[in-house]
């Protein structure tokens, strides 16, 4: 069932920058792993990027590692996305889960989750 909501997609160019934010109303996000997964057209699913609720040693794609940073905000019960050096090969439909965890396999189980936010790179 979709409770969550993402913002903060977008147009940019090769190598901009984009900060995704994930939240929701409907329940506090402090007590939640929250993942990030994206998916482009013709092809599969990705796990991005997943953070605990203590926000220990979160979890990135290899696709990812040094580009994007993960966060959260307790105090506004969000979950924050920055996505540096983009390329065009990040363009995909990018949304936020919560799973059970963010250990092996994080992305086989969640609870809630978004519609999404377009981030489209362009070359």
């Amino acid at each position: 069932q979709e409770q969550l909501v993402e913002s903060g997609g977008g147009l940019v160019h090769n190598g901009g920058s984009l900060t995704l934010s994930c939240t929701t109303s409907d329940f506090s996000l402090n007590a939640y792993a929250v993942g990030w997964f994206r998916q482009a057209p013709g092809k599969e699913r990705e796990a991005v990027s997943c953070i605990s609720a203590s926000a220990g040693s979160p979890y990135y794609a290899d696709s990812v590692k040094g580009r994007f940073t993960i966060s959260r905000d307790n105090t506004n019960n969000t979950v924050s996305l920055q996505l540096n050096s983009l390329k065009p090969e990040d363009t995909a439909l990018y949304y936020c889960a919560t799973p059970w965890h963010c250990g092996t396999n994080w992305w086989l189980r969640y609870d809630y989750w978004g519609q999404g936010t377009q981030v489209t790179v362009s070359s």
